[in-house]
């Protein structure tokens, strides 16, 4: 797969500014071009009891939502800095939803971990992020909060091997990462991890990247974590893995390795479903 088109979440949070940074170096790595939509809760949804009282008060919430979005914009154009690879897009009172749709004729989504101290103003929905991901069926690059610009990001890959196609989905996302990669890595956990391993270092080899394996063992227990830890001993840049997820009352419910890796992950995360 060839990255042409990159989608960004572009909002009010403190982290903003790095992540449209970030998005414009891998566009300006890969010849694509980043779009920046705005991505937050209406003023309407964050305070529906003004349905009972529209009238004025639906313009009032209009201009908020507006004055939000030019926010947004703001910071987008100060980490474009003005490069020919980076545009923006406005959907009028789409909200996080519209980004949704949007998000079907991207390459590539470049999301924001969520911050649990983000001010309530600035937040999306508890479920935005899995939404994003079960739904959209593009692959997604999830920011960490916590980091600043990541220019370098991708130099080293580790990737997170599982029999499963959400793995193997996020492996194809990949591809244009690994070629350019200066070190590859693959981890696998549970019953048949070794076999596993050398069929994927097979099918890089195949496509001109060398890989190195780890074998994580029969035992999954605090994959997540065994993942961060050995994303941290490698320097990882990268960590490469399914997304797994299933929908209850319309809900999507994150698995428990997908929960621990969103939650706590401190290294870009390039995933798929």
């Amino acid at each position: 797969m060839t990255l042409r088109h990159i989608l960004v979440q572009a909002d009010n949070s403190a982290p903003c500014g790095a992540r449209v940074r970030t998005a414009r170096a891998i566009a300006e790595r890969f010849d694509a071009t980043a779009v920046g939509l705005p991505c937050m809760t209406t003023a309407l949804m964050q305070y529906p009891y003004s349905l009972v009282a529209l009238g004025d008060t639906l313009s009032v919430l209009q201009d908020v939502d507006r004055e939000a979005a030019d926010r947004a914009r703001r910071t987008f154009e100060e980490g474009a800095a003005g490069a020919a690879c980076m545009a923006w897009e406005h959907l009028v009172g789409q909200g996080p939803w519209g980004f949704i749709r949007r998000a079907f004729y991207a390459d590539l989504l470049v999301l924001g971990q969520p911050d649990p101290d983000e001010p309530l103003d600035g937040r999306l929905p508890a479920d935005f992020l899995s939404s994003v991901l079960m739904e959209s069926g593009r692959p997604a690059l999830v920011l960490p909060y916590v980091a600043g610009p990541l220019p370098d990001i991708g130099r080293t890959v580790l990737v997170a091997w599982k029999e499963t196609a959400e793995a193997a989905r996020a492996l194809a996302a990949a591809w244009p990462w690994l070629a350019r990669a200066a070190a590859v890595h693959v981890v696998s956990y549970g019953d048949g991890a070794a076999q596993a391993l050398g069929r994927v270092q097979a099918l890089m080899a195949a496509h001109g990247v060398s890989a190195k394996v780890h074998d994580g063992g029969v035992d999954e227990a605090d994959a997540g974590e065994r993942l961060l830890s050995l994303a941290a001993d490698l320097d990882a840049g990268l960590l490469v893995m399914g997304c797994y997820g299933h929908s209850r009352a319309r809900e999507w419910m994150f698995g428990g390795v997908t929960r621990t890796l969103l939650a706590s992950t401190t290294v870009p995360l390039l995933m798929a479903s």
